[in-house]
Order: C-alpha cells, then structure tokens, then sequence
C-alpha cells in the first residue's frame, strides 16, 4: 500500500502561484487608477441626475441610475458566485502544498494562534473606532461562547455555502484539506486534480469580471448619488472615513508586528507588496487577488511554497 503522503505527488498545487501572471497585468494597467476615476465619474453623473441639482426629474434619475448600475451589479453577483468555490479549492490545495503531516500539525497551531490574537486585536480596534462615532451596545455574553464555537462547525456544508457563511466554509475546507494529507497520493490525486481544475475556472471567471471593476465602480456610485444626493453622500463619508481610520491603525499595527519579529522594514515591505496591494483595492475582493499574494510572498517575500501556499488562502 501506498502511504505517501499526498503533498508528495507531482502534482504539487503550484497552478494557483501561475495565475498570478494575468493579475499583475493588470496592475501594469493600472486598474487602481481606473477605479478612482470610475468613482469620481459616477459621483459627479449621480449629483448631476440626483436631487441635488434636479437635471432630470427625480423618476427618470431614478431608472438612468438603476440602468447605470447594471454593470456593477454584474461584478458584485460574479464575484460573489465564485468566492466560495475559489476559497474551497485554494484552501485544500494550499493545505497540500505542505510537506508533510509533522510540519502542517506545527505550522497550523502557530497560524492559528496568530490569526486568533491578531483578530482579537483587530476586532478590539474596530469596536474602539466605532466607538468614537457610535458606541453602541457591546453587551455581549460568555455564557454564549462555546454555542458559538460549536456553531462555526458546519452542520450542513450546503447551507454554509449557500448562506455565504465563509468562516464555516474555510473550517470545512481545512478538514478535507487535512484528510487528504493524511491520505495516500495515489487515492488524492483524483480530488486535488479536480481542485486544480476548479481553481482554473474561477480564475477564468475572476478574469471576465475584472474587466468590469472600472465601470461597476462608476454605476454604483452614480446610483447611490441619484438616489440619495450629494448631501447625503457627504454625510456618508464619515463612515468611511470610520472605516479608513480603523483600517490605518490595523496595517500601523502589522508594520510594528514585522518590524519586532520578523525584522523587516514597514516600508520595504509596503514597496514589496505595492501590486498586491493595489489591485485587492481595485477589486475589493482578497480572494479574487490571491494566486498575486502568493506569488509576491514567495517571489519578494522570500516565503517558502509549503507555507505561501497554505497561509495565504
């Protein structure tokens, strides 16, 4: 009987690190500059149409605004139909990219107690932030706790991917991913090919998609300032200036992280990760700008494959 270990086949998942040629030309097009654009287009078109200045009446505004959506509505319900595919399939297959169980067992307990501190810290920055616009009420009570960790396990993985519950998602797709480690090559190569080829269709799609980005930010803007205004947009942008300044504080926070244990420069690391960066903003999706994040980890990160490759999805 064959006891490889799964990761060991030559069918090592290095597909997803290769897809990143086409998104980094996009980055080279300068997407980012594209979007801004698309977005101050559509606020000056949607004031134009809106109430604000009244150049339509407010029904004809009203539909040349839904129809100036069209598109951006496209991108989102796109982009939201092949997130969770994508995500399965990235997960399991970066959870074979490790070379053997001993190593996934260490690697997952000190990746996960990362993550846990550092989204406790995040969500504790968030709630601060918040808190200076609105506090709200934080009641939130212990004797819930476990319910809750119970319930990240999905009882019916359908249902978690129907319902758009991605943390059930990715807890589903470690187990698999992890099953199939500890199975033979022989017996996981069927599913981690079909993987493969499932990887290869969302990117396809993600590529489709990416070609709207620009003109889905200029309609969406240009409905939501028909709709409500250009007055009420101004009142709107205190949120996101919320949720720009909660973000700031997070990536000041990563940077001290780097600098104290990993040694690395802020803003080496900011050059490095300048296309990553750039396009996830242009995008707004991480997943659709992963197979770049991979290929950057490894290529200007000096991060090996076995661990680029299972952290990053």
């Amino acid at each position: 009987m064959d006891n490889t270990p799964a990761q060991t086949t030559d069918n090592a998942p290095r597909s997803l690190r290769h897809l990143s040629v086409y998104l980094a030309t996009l980055v080279k097009g300068r997407l980012w500059l594209k979007v801004l654009i698309g977005m101050g287009l559509g606020l000056v078109v949607g004031t134009l149409l809106g109430p604000s200045v009244g150049l339509v009446e407010p029904e004809t505004g009203t539909l040349i605004g839904n129809w100036l959506a069209f598109p951006g509505q496209l991108f989102l319900a796109t982009i939201q139909m092949i997130v969770i595919p994508l995500v399965i399939a990235s997960v399991v297959r970066g959870l074979a990219a490790s070379d053997n169980l001993e190593q996934l067992r260490k690697m997952g307990i000190r990746v996960t107690l990362f993550f846990v501190i550092t989204t406790a810290i995040a969500a504790t920055i968030g709630l601060w932030v918040g808190g200076l616009v609105n506090p709200g009420d934080l009641m939130t009570g212990l004797d819930a706790i476990p319910q809750t960790l119970i319930g990240l396990l999905p009882g019916n993985p359908l249902d978690a991917m129907v319902e758009g519950q991605m943390l059930q998602v990715v807890i589903f797709s470690i187990i698999i991913g992890v099953a199939l480690v500890s199975m033979s090559g022989d017996k996981a190569k069927p599913m981690l090919d079909l993987l493969d080829s499932l990887q290869q269709i969302c990117m396809t799609v993600v590529r489709w998609a990416m070609h709207l980005a620009p003109y889905a930010v200029f309609g969406l803007m240009a409905q939501l300032t028909t709709t409500l205004g250009f007055r009420a947009m101004i009142g709107m942008a205190s949120y996101v200036a919320t949720v720009l300044f909660g973000l700031a504080v997070l990536m000041v926070f990563y940077l001290v992280i780097l600098k104290l244990l990993a040694g690395v420069r802020p803003l080496q690391f900011l050059k490095d990760t300048r296309d990553v960066l750039l396009l996830a903003f242009s995008t707004s999706s991480s997943a659709a700008v992963m197979p770049l994040s991979i290929r950057t980890a490894e290529d200007k990160l000096g991060v090996r494959p076995s661990v680029s490759q299972f952290v990053t999805p």
